[in-house]
């Protein structure tokens, strides 16, 4: 087995690049394009680092998308070995962001030198998007780098993203679409008081809970071919000054919505301020909206075709396509029009202690993205 995948592993995850850190990772890559015959792009925006590279001419653009930045590890104490040091034990290959997802990144560039070197006169033209900020608040990431290309005139055709899409081995799981997130803040104004005297406060908890109670537990849709049901979910509940016998005057709630295709977000936010608002006039609710992404699907077709046969023709596997987990930054991409899939490693240890790799899959990995390419632009 060649160990190009993963000694750039290894240099990739040694670089602590916790979000929205890059840690030297992007110069890495850069060199290794920049010899290859890309030319690239370095776009910071804030404390971001994000990088464009680009070879060849016409279409179809054919793009590799990416992040670099990584979680916090959490207690070091815990890890087997520091987060920011790759070690190998046994089959695996251990640090933070080995699967989530310096692993593709190293796949990716690996496979492109390879398809480079194999087929000079290849049709269209490669990229390679890049950014420290999709851990982050994806403000100053992908989304600025989109807005950079759309003001170039630049149109991604296809992408492929690196996000650990694998659910038990590589390549049973591809990622076509994601669905859409939206986050909600909603904060109930009463009258504070005395607990002993209530007829003289209104307790915005005793107001919101039968309603809250009644989104918890409402049957958004039942989902569709695609996409799993849209579901609502609480993350945070505040009131309160810490005494028992003070009645409260604000509560703060925090949500999310994971929608499919069968709403929209306006659509979502009108049926919450509604329940709400004529639910109990002595409380007033102010709501606050963030749109983190739409859902968006990529159906068959040409991208979707060369990677179920490149894992096909690797791993002797015919992928499960897949619209299920959290956000990427696929969402920024697909509404430029791109077909957009998401192939990566096994995603089992992401976001945890002790992340890792299985070894013997980064090789496949690089593997599969190099069929992809042979299959789209030969």
């Amino acid at each position: 087995m060649t160990e190009e995948v993963f000694d750039l592993t290894c240099d990739l995850i040694n670089r602590s690049s916790e979000t929205p850190n890059d840690g030297g990772c992007q110069q890495l890559i850069a060199q290794r394009l920049t010899t290859a015959g890309f030319n690239v792009n370095h776009l910071p925006f804030g404390p971001v680092c994000n990088m464009w590279a680009k070879v060849g001419e016409g279409e179809p653009l054919v793009v590799f998308a990416g992040h670099t930045d990584v979680v916090p590890p959490g207690p070091l104490a815990h890890w087997r070995s520091p987060p920011f040091q790759a070690t190998v034990v046994g089959q695996y290959l251990y640090g933070r962001g080995a699967a989530d997802m310096k692993s593709s990144l190293a796949a990716m560039t690996v496979a492109t030198e390879r398809f480079l070197l194999g087929h000079p006169d290849h049709v269209g033209s490669i990229g390679f998007l890049i950014t420290s900020d999709e851990e982050g608040d994806a403000t100053d990431g992908t989304a600025k780098v989109i807005d950079h290309l759309n003001q170039q005139g630049t149109r991604i055709d296809m992408c492929i993203v690196g996000e650990p899409s694998s659910d038990k081995k590589l390549g049973d799981v591809v990622r076509v679409g994601r669905r859409g997130s939206l986050n909600g803040r909603m904060r109930f104004v009463g009258e504070q008081g005395h607990v002993a005297y209530p007829d003289l406060a209104c307790n915005p908890i005793h107001a919101a809970i039968t309603a809250l109670s009644q989104l918890v537990t409402k049957i958004w849709d039942t989902g569709n071919a695609y996409f799993p049901p849209t579901t609502f979910q609480i993350s945070n509940l505040n009131a309160g000054t810490g005494a028992a016998n003070v009645i409260p005057g604000e509560l703060d709630v925090r949500f999310n919505f994971r929608f499919n295709t069968e709403h929209s977000a306006e659509d979502l936010q009108a049926a919450v301020e509604n329940h709400l608002l004529n639910h109990d006039r002595r409380i007033e609710v102010i709501f606050d909206w963030q749109l983190s992404g739409q859902p968006f699907l990529t159906k068959k077709g040409r991208l979707l075709d060369a990677v179920q046969t490149a894992i096909r023709s690797v791993a002797s596997l015919d992928p499960e396509l897949s619209t299920s987990g959290g956000t990427s930054d696929g969402r920024f991409i697909a509404p430029t029009g791109a077909e957009v899939v998401e192939l990566g490693p096994v995603n089992e240890s992401i976001h945890k202690i002790n992340e890792c790799v299985r070894i013997s899959e980064l090789e496949p990995l690089a593997k599969m993205y190099q069929n992809i390419l042979f299959r789209l632009l030969c």
